[in-house]
């Protein structure tokens, strides 16, 4: 995907400099013969890991499917080829530049729950904040152009049964 493809993206989300959702969701399997518990998850079942980036009209932007299901999200992500284009800077992502009414540049961002921050990943404050917090009131904005994955794995779901 090229520069201007991708500051496209960012239409569709309320976050700013959002290109993209992303988070990783357990597809039930069968234990493999042989594989003991390397496929068991905390959830108590046998899985893969579905990782996926979708942008803001429920389209997949990457997905990686097969890691075993013991592994955490994070895990997934660091095993990705999204995220080694992340870390070599081959995903053609803008350029940090400046938000409307400031002059510190300010990068270009997937938005995750389950994943560290990092530099184009990025995540709500941990723990409980009151209301009219900053820290409520970003995680709420965070939330609500995060949806976006938890939507589109539901819509994958439904397809699945309709097939």
């Amino acid at each position: 995907m090229g520069y201007e493809e991708w500051l496209t993206k960012t239409e569709g989300f309320s976050f700013p400099r959002c290109l993209g959702a992303i988070d990783g969701k357990h597809i039930t399997i069968l234990a493999p013969a042989h594989t003991g518990s390397e496929y068991f998850n905390y959830k108590g079942s046998f899985s893969i890991v579905l990782l996926a980036l979708v942008d803001s009209d429920y389209c997949f932007l990457f997905a990686d499917i097969g890691t075993q299901g013991r592994i955490s999200d994070q895990g997934v992500l660091n095993q990705s080829n999204l995220w080694k284009k992340i870390c070599d800077g081959t995903l053609n992502l803008p350029t940090s530049c400046p938000l409307p009414g400031s002059n510190t540049n300010m990068p270009y961002v997937f938005l995750g729950g389950a994943f560290a921050l990092s530099t184009h990943i990025m995540k709500p404050f941990p723990g409980h904040h009151l209301l009219g917090t900053p820290e409520r009131m970003f995680n709420q904005q965070l939330s609500r152009s995060r949806v976006v994955v938890e939507n589109t794995f539901g819509i994958l779901s439904g397809r699945a049964y309709d097939a």
